[in-house]
């Protein structure tokens, strides 16, 4: 199993595709073990993908105390070190976003390209949704508050009109949030611990010394990290390109012009 050995920590990876390097960072609860994944994904097509399992998460170390956004970005730094990937692409997707913005601020040399997907900057930039707030929630109740945040669409009258529709999108919902190795206290308690991390998630203030490309892509019904978020880091980061696309949280996956448009620019 390759593994990336770190100061105090192994995180799991993998590699996949061909062509320029990308490095790929997960969102919030990302297990390269879920299918479909990344491996799924067309960036395989086009790219030398290099994605990993964060602290806390999937096969990675998950050491039981308080993580940190810095920590975070040490980890992709370091997990592309062992690898000897001086610099690479790099997409950050949700909760991955937020990474990717600390690992270009630390390591701007690292970072040849930035994609930030569906993310917020914290701050003066605006948070995304207070996700700890469901902390202690069982798997039901926190799928159906997520389906409204995930997409403004998917609102009551949504679920009235056909509740048929609405369970389905429940029961996927359901699935994709539960935990693959839910009954190990060690992954629980790990996934807890990103979402704790993200609390004091701040980047705004030192944006605009971000000096590479970076294309920013978003859902328009986008309610975890909101239209007015991505304005406000367009207009912070002096290279910042800015697309949406006919979806929420979950663009990539609900509008077929959303991967072409994220290669096209990580291509350059």
């Amino acid at each position: 199993m390759p593994m990336a050995r770190l100061d105090d920590i192994e995180l799991y990876y993998e590699i996949f595709g061909t062509g320029p390097r990308l490095l790929v960072i997960s969102g919030t609860g990302g297990d390269l073990r879920r299918r479909p994944g990344i491996q799924d994904s067309p960036f395989g097509r086009r790219f030398t993908v290099l994605a990993y399992d964060q602290r806390g998460l999937g096969q990675s170390g998950k050491p039981d105390r308080p993580y940190s956004m810095a920590e975070y970005a040490g980890d992709a730094a370091g997990v592309m070190a062992t690898l000897g990937w001086d610099s690479a692409r790099v997409i950050g997707i949700s909760f991955g976003g937020m990474v990717a913005q600390e690992f270009a601020l630390r390591h701007p040399e690292r970072v040849e390209r930035l994609a930030l997907a569906c993310t917020s900057a914290g701050g003066a930039g605006g948070s995304s949704y207070p996700l700890h707030e469901l902390i202690g929630l069982d798997p039901a109740a926190r799928a159906r508050h997520m389906l409204g945040i995930s997409d403004t669409r998917r609102d009551a009258a949504w679920a009235e009109a056909d509740p048929e529709r609405y369970q389905a999108a429940l029961d996927e919902a359901i699935a994709g949030s539960r935990l693959i190795d839910a009954s190990d206290p060690a992954a629980v308690m790990g996934a807890r611990r990103q979402l704790e991390a993200r609390i004091g998630h701040d980047t705004f203030d030192r944006l605009p010394n971000l000096a590479m490309p970076v294309g920013l892509f978003a859902g328009k019904y986008d309610r975890l990290a909101p239209p007015a978020g991505q304005e406000a880091m367009r207009r912070q980061i002096p290279q910042a390109s800015l697309q949406y696309f006919d979806g929420g949280h979950l663009f990539m996956l609900q509008d077929p012009a959303a991967f072409p448009a994220i290669m096209a620019f990580l291509q350059g």
